[in-house]
């Protein structure tokens, strides 16, 4: 007798056994494919230094067509996107040489050619070809300090004291380009006050290339400037600068010219106290080195 039914699908038909790749082919788990490439977060630094180029060359471009206000603004953009591409980096473990150099260019252009041209349409250029010597001078200043910071990376860190990590060699690139906007920043405030005599005194080209030419000295300098990377606030000094810091917010909000000129100067005003806290902690330092007995015989 056959073993084929009334209930088989197939009567007098064996069934076949199905292959066995077949049944790999069903339960292999599902893989995507893979892209070579960066994944977007390691780009968004670079994009943020590029929006920050950006911003200085539009920049040059309001100063071009006479708008003084959104030419400083777009370098005041310039800055805050430098301050936040580089952490935004080391966050995201996106560091990488390119971004070193393309960081490097964009500063040399919004804090170095962009302020030096805004300044000499806005001043200097009343006083003929000599008013473009300031001008040239702070953004060649502006390019040895970026050519130094880059040579610094070819060559590999330097050791150093460890109290010396607080502090920069120098004035920094966006703080220089500030403190050389000054003069504008003052001029805007003052002519939204309606005190336009002492804007035209601020607009002077004597005064605009003094500051150009002093800032951008202490750019290439090697004096120790507050970095505030590391910097520890004392427990008494807390409130004082939160308090501080949310005047100073509010005076931005309300005068925000007035806030950045003056700004530029309590920057400057913290120059002395930064050298006086570097040369603190080096002698602090030097006298811990010589309390240290030396080994006798070679031996310690």
């Amino acid at each position: 007798m056959s073993d084929t039914g009334p209930g088989s699908g197939n009567q007098g038909t064996p069934r076949r056994p199905q292959p066995l790749h077949r049944f790999r082919r069903r339960f292999r788990p599902r893989t995507r494919p893979r892209f070579d490439g960066q994944s977007f977060n390691r780009l968004i630094p670079n994009i943020l230094t590029m929006l920050g180029l950006c911003a200085g060359l539009v920049a040059i471009r309001f100063a071009i067509d006479g708008r003084w206000a959104p030419a400083a603004g777009m370098i005041v953009v310039a800055a805050v996107i430098d301050g936040l591409d580089g952490r935004l980096a080391r966050l995201l473990k996106a560091t990488s040489r390119f971004g070193a150099e393309f960081d490097s260019l964009a500063d040399f252009l919004s804090f170095g050619v962009a302020p030096a041209l805004v300044l000499y349409l806005w001043s200097m250029q009343a006083v003929g070809p000599l008013g473009f010597v300031p001008c040239l001078m702070f953004a060649v200043c502006s390019s040895l300090r970026l050519a130094r910071f880059n040579a610094s990376l070819d060559i590999g860190p330097a050791p150093k004291p460890a109290y010396s990590y607080n502090f920069f060699t120098g004035v920094p690139a966006p703080a220089g380009a500030g403190c050389a906007l000054f003069p504008l920043f003052a001029g805007l405030a003052l002519g939204e006050w309606g005190w336009e005599g002492t804007a035209s005194v601020v607009r002077h080209p004597i005064l605009v290339g003094i500051v150009l030419v002093t800032v951008g000295g202490l750019m290439v300098s090697t004096l120790p400037t507050w970095s505030f990377k590391n910097f520890r606030v004392p427990r008494a000094a807390i409130l004082p600068l939160l308090l501080g810091v949310g005047l100073y917010v509010a005076m931005l909000v309300a005068e925000p010219w007035a806030a950045l000129a003056a700004g530029g100067i309590i920057y400057l005003g913290m120059l002395p106290f930064s050298l006086k806290s570097y040369l603190t902690l080096k002698q602090e330092a030097e006298a811990l080195i010589e309390q240290v007995p030396e080994p006798a015989n070679g031996r310690p």
